[in-house]
Formats: structure tokens, sequence, C-alpha cells
């Protein structure tokens, strides 16, 4: 797919939980073409510092608008949260490989998410809003300041299961703890983002029950397209990027 770079205007920025920030930008030529899954590139500031562009998971594309969904952490996400409405934002994308969509035959569709890793779930879920699987959003954060309200993901039908470390919001524990909320069923599709440990537990509960899956992973990115290969990592198919060979990857496939 042809990336696109733009400038585009920011629409709004709104702090969502004590940890979580989404910012919306009008991009109807973007907004048209995303697919859940994949992400794109973000200058943060007007100078060279720093250098290299940001990656987002693209969190919702609709009425001609993008958003993203982020946690300020580096330097970069940081200035993110200084954006006013009005502002320019330089963008490259979209970029990496999408979720497969699942077939009608599908029973069920689980979605696990661990903190930021919920990001590119919101686009899923309004992709198949229509489609007649149950849906299910486990999601894991370490403490209340690390939830956020998720009616839009129940407005799309999804059930929202939540874990967090310190018991504050849902089930006390890491997310496997609500992997009995699970149907087994062959038909069963688990798609799942988040930390490394945390998708190799999602991948051992498939493996048992014999259900197919795919995984989005998040490494750090410089070029975004392929070409530095500093987002390698181990797969049964060799160093692939996550920027261009994902970074969605079936379940199976990575190594952890």
């Amino acid at each position: 797919m042809k990336q696109i770079q733009n400038t585009y205007p920011v629409v709004a920025l709104k702090k969502i939980s004590p940890t979580y920030f989404r910012l919306t930008f009008q991009a109807p030529s973007l907004a048209k073409v995303v697919k859940p899954g994949q992400f794109i590139h973000i200058k943060v500031s007007e100078g060279f510092e720093p250098f290299f562009r940001r990656p987002f998971s693209v969190y919702r594309a609709h009425q001609g608008k993008v958003e993203i969904f982020f946690e300020p952490v580096g330097k970069g996400s940081c200035l993110l949260t200084a954006k006013k409405k009005g502002d320019p934002l330089d963008v490259l994308g979209p970029l990496g490989k999408p979720f497969t969509m699942p077939a009608k035959d599908v029973k069920q569709i689980v979605f696990v998410a661990g903190g930021i890793g919920v990001a590119p779930f919101m686009i899923f879920a309004d992709a198949i809003k229509g489609h007649k699987a149950e849906k299910i959003l486990l999601y894991g954060g370490r403490s209340k300041a690390h939830t956020f309200p998720m009616n839009e993901f129940r407005k799309d039908g999804v059930k929202v299961c939540v874990a967090t470390d310190d018991g504050s919001v849902g089930v006390k524990g890491r997310v496997s703890e609500l992997f009995n909320k699970i149907a087994i069923d062959p038909s069963t599709k688990i798609y799942t983002c988040g930390p490394r440990p945390m998708m190799a537990s999602v991948q051992a509960f498939a493996r048992i029950h014999g259900l197919k899956g795919e995984a989005s992973c998040e490494e750090v990115m410089a070029c975004g397209l392929g070409a530095c290969l500093g987002c390698s990592i181990p797969t049964t198919k060799g160093y692939q990027t996550v920027c261009h060979d994902g970074p969605v990857f079936d379940l199976n496939e990575l190594v952890f």
C-alpha cells in the first residue's frame, strides 16, 4: 500500500485517564485507507530534536479523522501532550501489515491487550461491528491509573474484562487470570498486543488449545520502512522487521 506523507491539523487532545492521552487529527485521505493493526509515523516536533519520527498504532479512523492512543513516557510522546487544536502534525502512513479480518464462521473473537497494547483494537472493533461472533476484550493494566473508560468498545458489542496487578480494578493479577473467559471453540480467533511476556502467555494458551491467532508487536523504530533493520525480532522464519514485515505476525511464528 502506498504511504501518504502529509501535514494534518490537530482537532483535539484529551487526557482520558491519569496515564493515557488520545490525540485526534483531521486526515480524510489517511482515514479512508488505514486498516486495523497498521501504524503511523509522526514527526513530533518542527525541529531536529528528536530526530526520528515516533510510531503510533491507529486507535480509530472515522468521519475523516484519525486518533492515536498513547502514554507519554519518552521525550517524543511527551512533546505530543503539548499539541493544541489547529497545530500541524507531520504524519507518514499507513505503515505495516494489518490484522487479518476474522472469517464469517468464527464464533468468538478475542482481543488480549496489556497497557498501551489496547491501541490497535478500537479500530478493529469498529471494523467487525457487524460480525456475528461473540467479541471479548481481555485487558490488563498495572493499576487503576493504567485503565480507562471502555464504553466505545462496549458500544461496538465487545464484552470488556479487566485485570490489574494490584486489584484496584477488575480481577487482581495478570491478564492471564482472564483466560477463563475464553470459550474453547476451534473457530475462536485470538488477537493480542502488549508486553512480550504477556503475548508469550497468550501464545502458550493458544497452542495448548489449538487456537489460531495474531500478534501486533511493539518495538523501538527508526525508519519505519524496513530499511534500517533496527526493529528486527526473531521468528520461526528468521529475523523480521516489525515495521515492514509486521507489526502483525502469526502468533505461532513469534519466538519469545
